[in-house]
């Protein structure tokens, strides 16, 4: 104290109470809004507080080039033995599907029959829902999975007896849909979320690494078959553990490994983006696979649980904002699932994963459907655009045939009270006459007519876990 006069002393003590005082009050205030609001209260409060409206911005000029759309690949899991997708074909087209993902294909299409050493294939059911694929226009993307029980030493998730029969039998496979059927390019993916469906790890007796090594060894013994692609893991989420391991085994043992795969179930939009910003920085440590290991999230959805609003607008807006959010950086995301399984006791309408309700409820097309439809209206080619927001994504696309813009806006809230009149102006325009079109999710589409002497100004009212696409055409 030697270095403080009394005075001082007394004056910083005071000063120092003082700030105990503020500090005790804020501990108090803090634990009793921490008793009355849910942390998710906490956050939704935060998070209004420092969202931004959008104002869209678009340079009818500026064109971003021909432009991939991840969303166009579609995934169906394990509700019902011998799925067919033929009663849907006809709607499940209109999206411009490229892959559709077919789980269970061992154990729920009878395909392996006999025991070790003495094995028979029987295609007729497995290729009748192959054709149902094809009709839609996509080709099939095949999870190699799960374990016919002809060779499995336990339940349909364990390993074989002998993992040469596992080899042989994703050898035959192959060589009966990329050789037989001749369908080029497809997607064999070794395992589905094997850190929960047999709980392999990447070592140890349950060694998701001899599972891979053995299957992609059976697929380079295939003969007489077109260009396909192996890879996996498909694990529940990206996890650079698995993605190490998997790499440094098929770059020591000399493995095929064409793409890497996981899963992703999240309400925020922004996650997609950046696992594979994430998956793509780990690639640089292994230069053998950069130059063509390819990256896709082969399940993709709001919840990963039983969740009702996947019947609902929410799970639609969700959809919207995260396929726009995923352009230009994921090669490949499916969307999880395309019709709902069966209730358990059969009676009870089950809220899944589904775009399609279940057969027994009539196959009804949900609203997340619907959105998808909406962005089946953007064009090829991709326009600058400025001015998302927290809750509005959007982006613009121009269709050079028809001289037309397009532009995707999706209000996702995952409390589902954010509303907005979205300003919307496009720039470079020439001069004349314009139709604008804006179709909606929710609500009747609204056309309007306006003279364009510059830039084009309009607005988007957007309710909460709205969907609009509008397109923008010169009439004179």
């Amino acid at each position: 104290m030697s270095a403080l006069s009394h005075h001082q002393y007394k004056s910083q003590k005071a000063k120092w109470k003082l700030i105990q005082g503020f500090l005790t009050l804020a501990i108090i205030l803090a634990a009793l809004v921490g008793s009355v609001l849910s942390a998710s209260k906490i956050q939704e409060f935060l998070t209004r507080a420092t969202a931004e409206p959008a104002n869209i911005v678009v340079n009818a000029q500026a064109n971003l080039g021909y432009f991939e759309k991840p969303w166009r690949n579609l995934a169906q899991g394990g509700e019902d033995h011998a799925w067919r997708l033929h009663p849907l074909a006809s709607q499940v087209k209109t999206l411009h599907p490229e892959y559709i993902r077919i789980d269970h294909v061992f154990d729920f299409y009878d395909i392996v029959s006999g025991s070790s050493g003495n094995l028979s294939y029987d295609y007729s059911k497995l290729d009748a829902l192959i054709d149902d694929i094809l009709a839609t226009g996509a080709k099939p993307y095949i999870v190699l999975s799960y374990m016919p029980s002809a060779i499995t030493q336990g339940d349909i998730v364990s390993p074989p007896g002998r993992f040469e029969d596992w080899q042989l039998v994703v050898q035959k496979l192959i060589e009966h849909v990329s050789g037989t059927r001749g369908i080029e390019d497809v997607y064999y993916e070794v395992w589905n979320e094997p850190d929960l469906f047999g709980n392999w790890k990447y070592s140890g007796e349950r060694n998701y690494l001899t599972l891979y090594t053995y299957a992609a060894q059976g697929a380079v013994s295939a003969r007489g078959v077109k260009s396909f692609k192996i890879g996996g893991p498909a694990t529940t989420g990206l996890y650079k553990n698995w993605f190490d391991a998997l790499a440094q085994h098929v770059i020591a043992n000399h493995l095929r490994l064409d793409f890497f795969s996981w899963h992703r179930y999240s309400a925020d939009v922004n996650r997609y983006r950046r696992d594979m910003i994430q998956a793509r920085g780990w690639l640089k440590n292994y230069p053998q696979l950069e130059p063509s290991l390819e990256f896709h999230i082969t399940e993709w959805g709001s919840d990963s649980d039983v969740n009702p609003v996947y019947d609902t607008s929410y799970a639609a807006a969700h959809t919207a904002a995260t396929a726009i959010e995923m352009v230009g950086i994921v090669q490949r995301a499916f969307v999880f699932e395309i019709q709902d399984g069966k209730s358990p006791n059969g009676q009870v309408r089950w809220g899944r994963w589904g775009m399609f309700t279940h057969q027994d409820f009539g196959a009804q097309a949900k609203p997340r459907f619907r959105a998808l439809q909406l962005l089946e209206k953007l064009g090829d080619e991709r326009l600058v655009l400025l001015g998302k927001g927290t809750y509005v994504k959007a982006m613009a696309t121009k269709s050079p045939q028809n001289d037309t813009i397009q532009i995707a806006l999706a209000n996702f809230d995952a409390w589902g009270k954010n509303s907005e009149v979205v300003p919307v102006a496009v720039l470079d325009l020439p001069l004349g006459t314009y139709t604008i079109v804006t179709t909606f999710l929710t609500k009747s589409a609204v056309t309007q007519t306006v003279s364009v002497q510059g830039a084009l100004n309009f607005t988007v009212p957007l309710d909460p876990q709205e969907v609009a696409v509008v397109e923008i055409k010169k009439t004179n």
